[in-house]
């Protein structure tokens, strides 16, 4: 059985940050003195209550809100513009309707800035990696259906597909299951594991649900109610792969518990 990777060094850094929505009387402040480390090729979660600003970290860690106070830094670098290295997949799948499961994949590529120029040289090459990529989704065989063919879990099969199309050293993910039936959302959650395995991406995973957090981080981070503040940081130190008969044992339902105490607790 595989352990919990080892993580290297420090990819993300966010240290105390306040981030705020709006201006003047219409100024809400979103996020206060909020700190995460993150390492390379880590899987975090963030938990927390609606409104908590968990879709916010994403938002600053990708560029594109920008904190009031404190600092974002990837790699080192201050975040002050949209990042490059990142993928992004959200609730709904937002896949063309025109375009077949292989088209919306390659979509990625063609408008990257980073591959767009190479797109129309390298077709033949782009579209091996995304039928490479849907295989290991489980797609192959249905690369040339369009998403009003696709169920649910399938469309946010080929949105993950898309977000990992380009090989993005950071996987940012936004409610991905939210809208799935539970049975499909079990289902998402070991091709999410698959994919990491494969890839390594540095993920951070946003989600209510507290047992697909403990099933996929290796850490899960609890933000308190508006404005966010994070309350703890639990590490998850159940050894990887993970199975479904993982979620009925003693140690996993325990940290769910643990979790959903914190997250239930009054705000002091």
């Amino acid at each position: 059985m595989l352990e919990t990777v080892s993580q290297a060094s420090d990819f993300i850094v966010i240290n105390d940050i306040d981030v705020t929505y709006g201006e003047g009387e219409d100024e809400v402040l979103a996020v206060k003195g909020a700190s995460m480390t993150i390492s390379e090729g880590e899987f975090v979660a963030v938990v927390g209550p609606s409104g908590c600003g968990k879709s916010t970290i994403l938002k600053v860690v990708s560029g594109l809100h920008r904190v009031s106070r404190g600092s974002a830094k990837v790699e080192g670098e201050e975040v002050v513009r949209p990042t490059k290295i990142c993928g992004m997949a959200f609730q709904n799948a937002t896949l063309l309707p025109w375009r077949t499961a292989l088209d919306n994949v390659l979509l990625s590529l063609e408008i990257s800035p980073a591959t767009e120029a190479q797109f129309r040289g390298r077709k033949a090459e782009f579209r091996e990696m995304a039928l490479e990529i849907l295989a290991l989704v489980g797609l192959k065989d249905f690369a040339s259906k369009y998403p009003w063919e696709l169920s649910g879990g399938m469309q946010q099969r080929v949105s993950l597909s898309r977000a990992l199309i380009h090989k993005p050293r950071m996987l940012l993910l936004d409610e991905p299951f939210g809208a799935l039936d539970a049975f499909t959302r079990e289902d998402l959650w070991n091709v999410l594991q698959k994919l990491w395995f494969e890839l390594r991406p540095t993920v951070i995973l946003v989600t209510h649900d507290l047992r697909e957090a403990v099933y996929l981080a290796d850490t899960v981070y609890v933000f308190s109610p508006r404005p966010g503040r994070v309350l703890s940081r639990t590490p998850i130190d159940i050894p990887r792969p993970r199975s479904l008969e993982t979620t009925f044992e003693p140690g996993f339902q325990d940290l769910v518990n643990g979790l959903r105490t914190q997250i239930q607790r009054p705000a002091s």
